[in-house]
């Protein structure tokens, strides 16, 4: 299937008529704001949105029971978010010979924003500056998954609708344990491919690692300062712990030889000792002390398997230690229990992607290994379709002064727009 040229033009046309209310919406998506629990707001704007296009929409709950029996759900507590996961679904009005169903997916939580002053607006802004939007959560992923709905009423603007079912998913827990794409998953929404923009720089992540969030806890012998030699203390004593889980993740990513994809990487592995909290008083030696944690894992490699690294390698740590030989520091886990994947080169999904992508951009699609989580390994471990992500220039995400491109949202929204005409097939708009 091939889109005629006006077609073709009259989608791009679209795209940049639409393309100031698209940015407004970007906006308006950041300065919602809404960390993780608190997504409530922008997930009911997404809500009206859909209904309001006509999809079919519903909110689905995390059910955390059921989730809690799926070995690649994350593992939850009470700090994660209970906000609704909006799907909604497009139907077209017959099946079209040769048009394949299509998952358009994109996260709405947003990681911390750290200390505001370190920031030079409000990270709630939305302000533009030049070819930037900023804020928290602009680039990842507001403005991709703004980028979806406005792609699909680029069709509508010219009459058309895709020709095979689409299912738009706006998804909270992205950021934490993946498990609001994995609800979507486990109530049985699936398709012939998903597409989800990320900010990719426009790329295609060709390569996906895995990710597990873990805390260590250890507990020590509180005496005043002026006796600390006859105490423990709890801090100093993770700190070795920390050495040792080090040590581990050399071990790892020495394991990169031979992995393609990887291996061209200094350090695909990474552990990051991300929250340290320990100590009630600074003459006190202190009683206690928690590090959280998170760290990569090959594809092919299973999240069971690292962990028990973890467990094994602490225990390690421990028997060195003379107060922890007696009181073993404690490891649970607390968020990604994630595999990584590889989306193998050649599908028809990636070749359409491939030339829309040059229709727009004038370049040849690029790949990319991605040494973060992403929820495309859901759809492409879980379900085993082709698993698009492919998204727009950003910089700064997780950090201070995070910010996606404008020039290169519209781009990657006619991107998507052309894709799913050609993937999902046109039909005239149902009256």
């Amino acid at each position: 299937m091939s889109l005629l040229p006006d077609i073709k033009n009259s989608i791009e046309e679209a795209v940049a008529r639409n393309f100031k209310d698209e940015i407004a919406f970007v906006q308006k998506m950041v300065q919602y704001g809404g960390q993780r629990g608190e997504e409530h707001e922008a997930l009911e704007e997404l809500y009206r949105q859909y209904n309001l296009r006509g999809y079919h929409t519903t909110k689905l709950e995390m059910d955390h029971e059921v989730l809690a029996q799926h070995s690649s759900a994350g593992r939850i507590s009470n700090t994660h978010s209970r906000a609704p996961v909006i799907v909604g679904v497009h139907e077209p009005k017959t099946t079209t010979p040769g048009g394949k169903s299509l998952i358009l997916n994109g996260h709405i939580d947003i990681v911390p924003n750290g200390p505001t002053e370190l920031w030079t607006h409000d990270p709630y802004s939305g302000i533009i500056e030049g070819d930037w939007l900023y804020g928290r959560g602009s680039g990842d992923m507001r403005a991709g998954a703004v980028a979806n709905l406005y792609a699909l009423d680029a069709l509508r603007a010219i009459g058309k609708q895709p020709a095979s079912k689409v299912i738009i998913e706006s998804v909270p827990e992205e950021e934490s344990t993946g498990n609001g794409t994995m609800t979507t998953h486990l109530a049985g929404y699936t398709a012939d491919a998903v597409l989800i923009p990320e900010p990719t720089n426009e790329e295609l992540v060709r390569a996906n690692v895995g990710v597990i969030w873990f805390k260590v806890a250890v507990a020590g012998r509180p005496v005043h300062v002026l006796k600390a030699k006859e105490g423990s203390n709890a801090i100093e004593s993770i700190w070795q712990i920390v050495g040792g889980l080090k040590e581990l993740e050399k071990e790892m990513n020495d394991e990169k030889q031979g992995r393609l994809y990887f291996e061209h990487m200094a350090s695909p592995i990474n552990l990051n000792v991300a929250m340290i909290q320990g100590g009630d008083w600074a003459s006190s030696v202190p009683a206690w002390c928690t590090i959280d944690c998170r760290v990569a894992l090959f594809p092919g490699v299973t999240a069971q398997e690292v962990a028990e690294k973890i467990e094994r390698k602490v225990a390690e740590v421990s028997k060195t230690n003379s107060f922890l030989r007696d009181s073993p520091a404690k490891v649970s886990w607390n968020g990604f229990f994630a595999e990584g994947y590889v989306l193998e080169p050649g599908s028809a999904a990636e070749e359409v992607l491939k030339t829309v992508h040059r229709q727009v951009t004038g370049t040849e699609l690029t790949s990319m290994t991605m040494p973060a989580y992403l929820d495309t390994r859901i759809f492409a471990l879980e379900q085993q379709i082709p698993a698009l992500c492919y998204g727009p220039i950003g910089e700064s995400l997780h950090g201070f002064d995070e910010r996606v491109s404008i020039s290169s949202i519209q781009r990657v929204t006619t991107t998507i727009a052309l894709f799913i005409a050609e993937w999902c097939g046109l039909e005239d708009i149902a009256l």
